[in-house]
């Protein structure tokens, strides 16, 4: 039975739902609006702090930046909380949380309507983030297969590999299955694979909201590359970052999609 009327709109809700904004922020370190302009911007150089929140009759009302503290006080150099700043609930998902990144470099996150936290960029190395994108880009390779299984039943994908790449495939399925793992080929792929086939398929590019075949596979290139990145923990956070990492939740929710649209057993001819 395939997987994806159970065990995908779980896993898909575990890893939306399961991981919050709260699992990678910091408590947002603050000051009085009248503290000395000189002693806060020492204490951000000891700290490596570019910012910090500033308080107004003892509740955190906006920022300062550490390079605008030349003189006076916190409130002569106050930044309010505006709508432009992208304020994230505690509650709210870590795609949601890249989003907000991808606005201002850092996001602050409300605790019962309030400021209390802040998320930057190196947050996104926490393990709690790089769970989260790999169980994505799983979820990702899972879909994959799932289409294929249903768009070429007739094992007729094979047509759009080399030579090389199945005989990789058949020496794996050979070794799972002389360890009593009973697997058909197409789980012998590898993610590139998977991805390589699924670009020839022009509805599935379509569903993408991709154009060519090239631009899929250059996500595919991207996606494959953030994977091996946070298996082998290595930094996650590569030029384009944010296209990467919000594309790969838009992937995986199209690609389940597609799986609905086309239909069980609707082989592409």
């Amino acid at each position: 039975m395939p997987w994806r009327d159970t065990q995908s709109s779980r896993l898909r809700r575990l890893f939306l739902e399961g991981f919050s904004a709260m699992d990678v922020a910091e408590p947002l370190v603050s000051f009085d609006d009248y503290a000395k302009a000189a002693d806060v911007q020492q204490f951000m150089q000891d700290k490596g702090f570019n910012l910090v929140g500033v308080r107004q009759d003892g509740l955190i009302e906006g920022y300062v930046r550490r390079e605008d503290l030349t003189s006076g006080t916190c409130g002569d150099h106050f930044h309010p909380f505006t709508p432009d700043d992208d304020l994230v609930p505690d509650t709210a998902n870590l795609i949601d949380v890249v989003k907000s990144l991808a606005i201002n470099q850092q996001c602050f996150v409300t605790i019962l309507d309030r400021v209390g936290a802040i998320i930057t960029l190196t947050d996104l190395e926490k393990p709690p983030m790089r769970m989260f994108l790999f169980g994505m880009i799983t979820m990702i390779e899972m879909t994959m297969t799932e289409i294929l299984r249903q768009r070429y039943a007739d094992n007729s994908w094979q047509d759009f590999l080399s030579e090389k790449r199945l005989i990789l495939a058949k020496k794996l399925q050979e070794e799972r299955n002389r360890r009593g793992q009973q697997v058909e080929l197409i789980d012998c792929l590898q993610f590139g694979d998977k991805g390589w086939i699924i670009t020839y398929d022009a509805e599935i590019r379509e569903s993408l909201g991709h154009k060519s075949r090239q631009e899929t596979r250059k996500a595919v290139k991207e996606f494959e590359s953030l994977r091996n990145n946070l298996a082998h923990t290595q930094e996650i956070i590569p030029d384009g970052w944010q296209r990467i990492v919000i594309a790969c939740s838009r992937w995986e929710s199209n690609l389940e999609k597609s799986v609905v649209s086309l239909g069980t057993g609707q082989e592409k001819k």
